[in-house]
This record gives structure tokens, sequence and C-alpha cells, in this order.
């Protein structure tokens, strides 16, 4: 508008006073008013947004209740998601592709043909895969690497192996081990040595998870948890409309897996969690307890104390391979990897110096810690 051709009766101070363009002047009283209305926003962002969380739900209708479960990684899935339809038939197509890209069980699969020399071409998602196995073992000092595979099964499960070890075969067998033995280039690996081997079995897991989680929001799902073999993805409330609860199991001798003893409670919405370590076949020596881990580095089993490394962060993948990662650093060098990433939080139990367990965890995660 062109302010040079309107007339008013007005002074030139009433003017000013609703030109938008004109500065005003606050009163006195003004000034407290204002600070008061500054702080009263910013109280209500952080309300709203703590947590990352979503506003305050309603309980699901009964009819919305969708869950769905398999096997899948040679583990099971539990999945709950909040939906008027069923979308079984989309869930096992995403773990499908999944297994058929990454399973080095699955005779079929990507990585087996890599592994066997069949074939040098990944797909998106091994690429997915490789470059953050690649982002993670620089990050970790090596201590995470997806071509650990022939250093396991000389050890064997469990160490079943080792009495049989020695270091002339661990020392024939650490030449095709490390993330500095193959490159991806051009869609395809290339390795230095033909015998070099490919498991992601550290990641696969936590990626599926993801990739489900995805696939849910594409059918606008806001409110689900996908989980596999204990790797979790949070988006949203349960079906009670509350924070969703999750546990961390405790540490004890028991190969068979059938105690499921709680640790520790989490209320949680919009993280990914996922826990490793042998932490129901742990060992003993010297009176202290130590995972079965193989540290990639050296071959040798580790004797750190860690028995159960837990890490949430956005995605599951990278949560699934810090996890793994952490188990091989060991209590102190896995605070320090911590320190300089501030995106991650951690649950750790482990043994201490009089043999007995311990926890310690990040301060970032005492807010998700629940009272039962």
């Amino acid at each position: 508008m062109d302010k040079s051709n309107t007339t008013s009766t007005d002074t030139k101070d009433t003017q000013k006073a609703f030109d938008p363009y004109a500065p005003h002047k606050i009163k006195w009283w003004g000034w407290p008013l204002l600070l008061l209305l500054i702080i009263g926003t910013v109280y209500i962002y952080r309300t709203n947004h703590s947590n990352n969380a979503p506003s305050p739900s309603t309980p699901w209708a009964e009819g919305n209740i969708q869950r769905a479960e398999g096997n899948i990684f040679g583990t099971i899935y539990h999945i709950t998601y909040q939906s008027p339809t069923c979308l079984q038939a989309g869930i096992d197509s995403t773990l499908n592709s999944i297994d058929m890209s990454l399973s080095p069980f699955n005779p079929k699969s990507v990585i087996t043909a890599i592994n066997e020399g069949t074939s040098t071409q990944v797909d998106s998602m091994l690429q997915d895969v490789f470059r953050l196995a690649q982002q993670i073992s620089a990050q970790t000092d090596g201590a995470f690497d997806i071509t650990v595979a022939p250093l396991v099964n000389l050890w064997g499960f469990g160490f079943k192996n080792s009495d049989k070890v020695t270091q002339a075969a661990v020392d024939s067998i650490m030449p095709l081990v490390g993330m500095d033995k193959v490159r991806l280039q051009e869609g395809n690996i290339v390795k230095d040595n033909p015998h070099t081997m490919l498991d992601c079995s550290a990641i696969a897991k936590g990626y599926g998870v993801d990739a489900v989680g995805l696939y849910l929001e594409t059918q606008g799902i806001k409110n689900y948890m996908v989980e596999i073999g204990g790797e979790i993805r949070l988006r949203g409330y349960n079906p009670k409309g509350k924070l969703w609860h999750i546990g961390i199991n405790t540490p004890v001798d028991d190969p068979t897996c059938t105690n499921n003893e709680i640790q520790q409670v989490l209320a949680a919405t919009q993280i990914s969690m996922a826990t490793s370590g042998n932490y129901r076949n742990f060992y003993e020596k010297d009176g202290k307890k130590y995972a079965h881990t193989i540290d990639p580095r050296t071959g040798q089993p580790v004797q750190h104390n860690i028995l159960s490394s837990t890490v949430l962060t956005q995605d599951c993948a990278t949560a699934d391979a810090y996890a793994t990662a952490f188990m091989v650093l060991g209590l102190d060098e896995a605070k320090r990897v911590l320190s300089q990433h501030k995106e991650l939080m951690a649950y750790f139990i482990y043994s201490d110096a009089n043999g007995n367990m311990a926890v310690w965890y990040t301060d970032s995660m005492r807010q998700l810690l629940a009272e039962d």
C-alpha cells in the first residue's frame, strides 16, 4: 500500500502506533510482562520437545492394535503397531529382502555370493551396512569389524575350541581380518585376499529393525515398536498411550537362555536400542567374569570386564554396531569413545575388581530409567 496517498485526521504519533514498520516504545510495565511471556514460551517448548517425544497420546482403539511375529536372521521378531489394517505381508517382504542381502546363512544372499567369490556386486542394503561399518570401525579404532568371522570360527562358540587354538593358527588368519583389507568401489566389493569374508551379524539385526520401522512409517504408522532378537526401535506411544517400557536383561550364567531376569527397565520413545555381549554365556578366570568376545585387532579373546553393553541412539543399526564395539573396547575405552559421541546413550553391566556385577551408564540415560 502506498502510504503517501493515505489520509487521516490522527496525529503523527497516532499514525506511528498503527504503522507495522514503525518502532514501538514499550512502557515500563511491559518489560516484566514480555519477560514472563518469553519464559513461558521456552518452558512450553522444552516440555513438548523433551526426549524428542511426541505430544501425549490416548490409548489405542482395540481394532487398531496390530502385532506381528516370526523368525528371521536365526532369531525371533516381535512387532507392535497402531493401524486399522494388518501389514504383515509388507513386514515379511521387508525382512526377506534384507535376508536375501545380508544373511551369511542364506545360500542365495548377496553376501554369500561375495564370500564364496561368485560375485563382487553389492545391492543398496549391503552398501549401506558396509559404509556404516567402515565409519564405526574408524571411530572405535577397529574394535568393530565385519571381517572377524574367521577368528570367531577358529575359537568356536563360547571358546569351545580354545584348548586347540595356537598362536600360529591365529597368525595365519589375521591377514584376512581388517576393514582395511576390503573396499567398496563402484558398487563392488574388492578384497585384498579372496578368502576374506564379510559377516554383518553384529549390525544386520539393527539394520532390519530400522528397515521395518521405516516401512511402517511409509504406511503412515506413528506408534510402533519393532524388536528383532533384542534389538529395538521405538516410535510414538504404546497401546496404553504411554511411553514404551523395555528391559535390559541381567547377565547370568545361563547358556540355555531361559532366564529373563530384568536388570533395568527403560521408559522411552523416539529412540532405538541394541544390546551386545554373550552375557548368558560368560566365563570366569582368576575369579573374574568375562564375556566371550574376540578382539579383531589381535585375534585373541578380550579380557575386559563388560558383560552386557546396551547402546541407545536414533537408528538401531548404529546402536547395534557400537554395542558390539564396546564389548571389545572395555569399560575405560568405551567411556572415552562415548565422551566424543554425545548422540549415544549407553548402559554397561560389568564385573568389578571383586568379581561382583556393577553398573555404569551415561548421564543422558538417567532420564530413561524407570522405577518398574
